[in-house]
């Protein structure tokens, strides 16, 4: 039996009166993809964010490696393991690709931080060849692989991966999300929130739909795909 890596009950979460989470239930065995789909607005951001501890929970309980973390810093939840890819990237412009790199493995050991770039630069050859430039001058989709890349350099145990796909060419989103594919391969664990319902439940051995802060689904990736009410929601068919 796969060890849970992220477990959350009961968990809800307020923008001041405005309550974005209702009550979540979900959780994330060690090796697998757990996808979240939804529409813009249902509370996708807010769970990810919660669970990365830049938002607040109200009640419940976010668990992590059989550890309660609900009130944790940030900052303590990157040492413990959890990586986030924010929504839009989030890049730091001005800065060189490398320094994008190096503040990703800023908690790591020195020694291993240039095994790791070599790593990143091995997963994600475009970036090796634009090291030297300003982050700001990559591509949407270049940004992404590099917004990916920094995640990675921190050696997660659970990788938050938020909208991927936002704002990029069909053909990009294909890459992206086969980069995804090759990432779980390697046994890493993600938790990818996406709008794209199609690309996301394909790769995900498990998917949960949320609307409006409540989970209202939780099946197999393939299951959901073949779902009445998901295939009319979020499919368009």
């Amino acid at each position: 039996m796969a060890n849970t890596l992220l477990k959350i009950s009961g968990l809800t979460s307020h923008y001041g009166r405005i309550q974005a989470l209702r009550g979540i239930d979900l959780t994330v065995n060690e090796g697998e993809l757990v996808s979240l789909v939804g529409a813009n607005g249902a509370g996708k951001t807010t769970l990810l964010r919660t669970v990365s501890g830049v938002q607040a929970a109200s009640s419940g309980h976010v668990e992590f490696n059989n550890e309660d973390i609900t009130s944790c810093a940030p900052e303590k939840r990157v040492g413990m393991g959890i990586s986030q890819v924010p929504e839009g990237r989030q890049v730091f412009g001005p800065m060189s690709i490398e320094d994008n790199l190096l503040l990703g493995g800023y908690s790591q050991p020195k020694a291993q931080v240039a095994e790791d770039m070599e790593k990143m630069y091995d997963t994600f050859p475009i970036l090796r060849e634009k090291r030297r430039l300003a982050a700001g001058n990559l591509s949407g989709g270049q940004q992404q692989m590099l917004a990916m890349a920094r995640a990675l350099m921190a050696r997660p145990k659970l990788l938050l991966l938020d909208e991927p796909s936002m704002g990029l060419a069909p053909l990009l989103v294909h890459e992206i999300f086969e980069i995804v594919k090759r990432l779980r391969s390697q046994g890493i664990t993600i938790f990818l929130v996406e709008q794209n319902a199609h690309a996301a439940l394909s790769i995900a051995d498990r998917g949960y739909v949320i609307e409006t802060g409540t989970i209202v689904l939780s099946d197999t990736g393939e299951a959901l795909l073949e779902n009445e009410k998901v295939q009319a929601a979020y499919l368009g068919m």
